[in-house]
């Protein structure tokens, strides 16, 4: 079965439709920098609730994770089984401090403990990663896509980026919101559909699934031992417990969610709902890529040989799913790429003018912050098309970024814990631990990059690259923590939070 015109027609409408709801967002997003950054804390708890979970779905979760489950068993989800402590953790120290604080920036918290250097250091790093975040998520967006319609990659790309920059400008967040929201509710039903047509067609009936998939092992959580050098199931729990704990607790694209409700306890709710959704939808995602484990070995001659891991589920998406349904799933992959895109833009711009350009002109008129924002996202989308279009020519410098991206991630998350639970730390202290932690992550991240037979092969570190940020955090804190303790701040030397007064 291939694609036809009807799944264009789904797709061209699913997009279109999406990109002209956000853009009726435009007279509510230029009453103010207020209005188009956090819509004035005014917007419905499950529309939040559903954003934050589409901005934890990008495409890299819908192909992925069924390319893993395919390939190996179910240990993926293992770093699910971390969020409800997240969110958790979220909603108890988190939200509260951030609704305290009183400000859009997941930063300004940094400054009022840490000094301006660290909201510097953070905002900066976010920057950076956004960037390389948005080139990616275009391109992996376009290679399936590439796949599926035959389209030329470039032309995927620019036009994927322009559809999503325009929405993204002219409505602001509430636009952002909103059509994640819809953009969510499609994306499961897409999974849901693919899930319950791989269960129902195997040749000997939904019994057959299950017992191809006991006898390889499919739904194996990964070996429970201790070891420190495999993907075990604790690895990737604790690495999944220190990753979400850094997106729920000081990413800005979440905290920025957080204030656009009416109040704490809608906050709360919204994470609380949003976070704990994903599990059973990721759990839907490892389920596809067993099932289609087990599809294609009782179906042997459906898929051709050599098809990567990561293809197998696009493939079964143009070739087994009937006429209608394809386009709805490709609606639904391409819906993931741009939420993570458009929420991308725009933290990115809320971040340069609440971190940079307000911070040094504090006298701004509304009309001023709104050319900040407008010309911040605008730039954001354009480098973030040039991105993606250079990653299509570079081999492995994909991956070196992603390298050098877990170094500030790590000592963002590290300086975040020291300062939540450090409550009279010196400013010096914060950054040798930084320093500290940093050299940890960065030799743990550049330690594959040493060859078996280089000098400097005894210090190649032998642990599994999921610990990298596990560690380098644990550093930072401990670190900053003794610090304190041996030299301990006096009274005056630390500034105070509102909410702490």
């Amino acid at each position: 079965m291939e694609i036809t015109v009807i799944d264009y027609i789904i797709f061209f409408l699913f997009v279109g439709g999406v990109a002209l709801f956000g853009c009726s967002f435009y007279f509510r997003s230029r009453k103010g920098a207020a209005a188009f950054t956090a819509a004035e804390g005014s917007l419905p708890t499950w529309v939040v609730g559903m954003s934050i979970f589409a901005t934890f779905v990008s495409s890299i979760s819908f192909l992925g994770l069924p390319g893993d489950a395919f390939k190996g068993n179910w240990n993926p989800f293992v770093f699910s089984l971390s969020i409800p402590i997240a969110t958790w953790l979220a909603a108890l120290v988190f939200i509260p401090l951030y609704r305290s604080v009183n400000s859009v920036s997941a930063y300004h918290y940094l400054e009022l403990r840490l000094g301006y250097w660290a909201r510097c250091y953070v905002a900066v790093c976010y920057l950076l990663t956004q960037l390389a975040r948005v080139g990616s998520i275009l391109l992996l967006l376009a290679l399936p896509l590439n796949t599926m319609f035959g389209w030329d990659i470039q032309t995927i790309i620019i036009c994927t980026g322009i559809a999503t920059l325009v929405y993204t400008l002219l409505g602001g967040i509430a636009a952002v919101i909103w059509t994640d929201a819809i953009q969510g509710i499609i994306l499961i039903v897409g999974a849901v559909a693919c899930a319950l047509i791989l269960t129902f067609t195997m040749p000997e009936g939904p019994g057959q699934l299950f017992d191809i998939a006991m006898e390889h092992n499919k739904f194996s959580l990964g070996s429970f031992g201790i070891s420190l050098t495999e993907q075990t199931f604790w690895v990737v729990l604790i690495y999944g417990l220190f990753v979400n704990m850094q997106n729920y607790g000081i990413d800005q694209n979440y905290v920025q969610r957080y204030m656009t409700t009416p109040s704490t306890a809608a906050a709360v709710k919204s994470t609380l709902f949003g976070g704990l959704l994903y599990v059973p939808v990721s759990l839907i995602f490892v389920y596809i890529g067993t099932a289609l484990f087990a599809y294609y070995q009782a179906n042997p001659g459906l898929l051709p040989e050599g098809t990567a891991s990561d293809k197998v589920f696009p493939w079964f998406i143009v070739h087994g799913l009937p006429t209608g349904l394809t386009g709805l799933v490709i609606a639904s992959l391409f819906s993931a790429g741009m939420s993570t895109i458009a929420t991308s833009i725009n933290s990115s711009a809320t971040i340069v003018l609440t971190d940079f350009v307000k911070h040094r002109r504090k006298d701004m008129t509304e009309k001023q912050n709104m050319r900040v924002l407008y010309a911040t996202s605008f730039a954001v989308g354009a480098f973030g098309i040039i991105m993606g279009l250079l990653m299509m020519h570079i081999d492995g410098v994909l991956d070196a970024w992603w390298k050098l991206a877990s170094i500030f991630s790590g000592g963002m998350l590290g300086l975040f814990l020291l300062s939540v639970v450090c409550r009279t730390v010196r400013r010096s202290h914060a950054v040798i631990a930084a320093i500290l932690g940093l050299i940890v992550i960065a030799w743990m991240s550049l330690s594959p990059l040493i060859n078996e037979g280089s000098p400097f092969y005894c210090m190649r570190s032998q642990l599994h690259t999921y610990l990298t940020i596990v560690l380098g955090t644990t550093v930072i804190f401990l670190v900053g923590f003794l610090l304190t303790k041996l030299a301990p701040a006096s009274n005056n030397n630390q500034p105070v939070t509102d909410h702490e007064k």
